[in-house]
């Protein structure tokens, strides 16, 4: 069974020497398996801080842990969801952004799918009316796969004074960037993201989330970030494996390097012989069936025939839009992509 529903991306998930290397460390045996309290409260605080200091290393900017990608969004968003604030989010991010939104007084607005103009068209209207303006993206999105125009957002984010930006990177962490960091880290307009999240629970192979932000936001989000307060931290063992991870993410150029060849060999194979239109050749690619008993249909076929892929249906995605969501890993073989395009174009 070749699996194309798993977010591994770097295959981190299925190395077992990687694995192993990380359990023989002496240091292991003494880290516990539960936190029992909140952050605030845990013991093996130098867990945390340890990972948190990486991070902040790696980024150059003071980072703070959640335990998962939804807690980070909702606790921040909802945190600076004050009714002086207007959240201006792509119609495309994800559930946790919008429930952030919801938990909080802000008002909120939603501009077309990856549309500047749009956006800016809300941002003229509304944004003198309000001390704060949140502009919330995916640099990946997780449905479409699909990166965003960050040098454009930046842009515009620079024309309003009273403007932040809100990036979430839950899908490039590890899988994109020079360092593995993501599309922002590295990139021009690092410094015009105001907050940064990534999530450890994919290209990581972990669990948890963390966020970078300036001292100012991080420590008004100690003090205000309901999921950040009230939610038992992640184990101390946990962070030790993630810090052993994040530790060599940077130098895992060579599965990143793989995982854009795979991601662009599928890109043209689907592009040519199943008539898929999909925006950008990244690790994520949807193949939209627009039909939701046809779509679960095509993935049983699919899973009989040795390959996995899930389908994807209302309310996660938009009706009319039901989909195929393929999700490569860079453990996988250029052959494992030629089954995967050959057998769909005999489906579809």
């Amino acid at each position: 069974m070749i699996d194309f529903s798993t977010n591994d991306y770097l295959g981190i998930g299925e190395d077992v020497a990687l694995r192993r290397s990380f359990m023989a460390q002496p240091e292991i045996e003494r880290l516990s398996f539960t936190s029992s309290a909140s952050r605030l409260l845990a013991s093996h605080q130098n867990e945390y801080l340890a990972l948190e200091a990486l991070l902040a290393g790696l980024y150059g900017r003071p980072c703070l842990l959640f335990n998962s990608g939804y807690h980070a969004n909702t606790g921040l968003i909802s945190a600076l969801a004050d009714k002086d604030t207007l959240i201006v989010a792509d119609k495309l991010v994800h559930a946790s952004i919008i429930d952030g939104y919801k938990l909080g007084d802000a008002e909120l607005a939603r501009f077309r799918h990856n549309d500047i103009n749009h956006l800016e068209r809300i941002l003229s209207a509304k944004a003198g009316s309000f001390s704060r303006v949140l502009i919330v993206v995916e640099s990946v999105y997780s449905m479409d796969g699909d990166i965003a125009p960050l040098e454009d957002l930046a842009a515009i984010k620079r024309r309003y004074s009273n403007a932040m930006l809100y990036v979430d990177e839950a899908h490039a962490f590890g899988a994109m960037g020079e360092r593995g960091l993501g599309l922002v880290a590295d990139s021009p307009i690092a410094a015009d993201v105001d907050i940064l999240v990534g999530t450890f629970g994919k290209a990581a192979a972990s669990q948890g989330a963390f966020a970078v932000m300036d001292e100012c936001l991080k420590d008004y989000a100690i003090n205000r970030a309901r999921s950040f307060i009230f939610s038992t931290a992640i184990p101390p063992v946990n962070c030790a494996w993630t810090r052993f991870i994040v530790e060599k993410i940077p130098d895992m150029n060579g599965a990143r390097k793989h995982l854009k060849l795979l991601s662009q060999r599928l890109y043209d194979s689907l592009k040519e012989d199943v008539g898929n239109s999909v925006a950008t050749p990244t690790h994520i690619l949807p193949v939209i069936i627009g039909d939701a008993r046809r779509v679960v249909q095509i993935s049983r076929d699919l899973l009989e025939r040795g390959v996995k892929v899930l389908p994807i249906r209302t309310p996660t995605v938009p009706p009319h839009t039901e989909r195929l969501r393929i999700s490569l890993s860079a453990k996988m073989r250029f052959s494992y992509v030629d089954l995967l395009s050959a057998v769909l174009n005999s489906l579809l």
